[in-house]
């Protein structure tokens, strides 16, 4: 092989290298582009997250607070329910006292 065929042979060689790489690179670009269309669906996607996400938010500030306040409502009721047990309770042992005193001032 003289010096002239080895130079068109790694000159071919360099070339057809340098159109696989083009080619490649050219296959790449084509695959992760993305358009301006898919940009926008993408950023109003985006944007519909975050209004979800703040809703979500205010929906479980809500629900704390709204569990806050019922359980301080069920708090309230079973002191109201206690204090209405015990005045039962005395109204029902001074129904019995004035019974008793009834059948002994019928006694005697």
């Amino acid at each position: 092989m003289s010096r002239t065929e080895f130079i068109i042979a790694t000159a071919i060689i360099l070339f057809v290298a340098f159109c696989t790489g083009w080619f490649a690179n050219w296959l790449i670009h084509r695959f992760t582009r993305v358009s301006k269309a898919d940009i926008g669906e993408l950023e109003r996607m985006a944007q519909e997250l975050h209004e979800a996400e703040e809703t979500r938010d205010q929906a479980i500030t809500y629900l704390q607070q709204r569990e806050a306040e019922l359980t301080n409502q069920l708090a309230q009721a079973e002191a109201e329910l206690a204090a209405t047990m015990e005045g039962l309770r005395e109204a029902r042992h001074e129904a019995e006292e004035l019974r008793a005193y009834i059948e002994r001032a019928n006694a005697g």
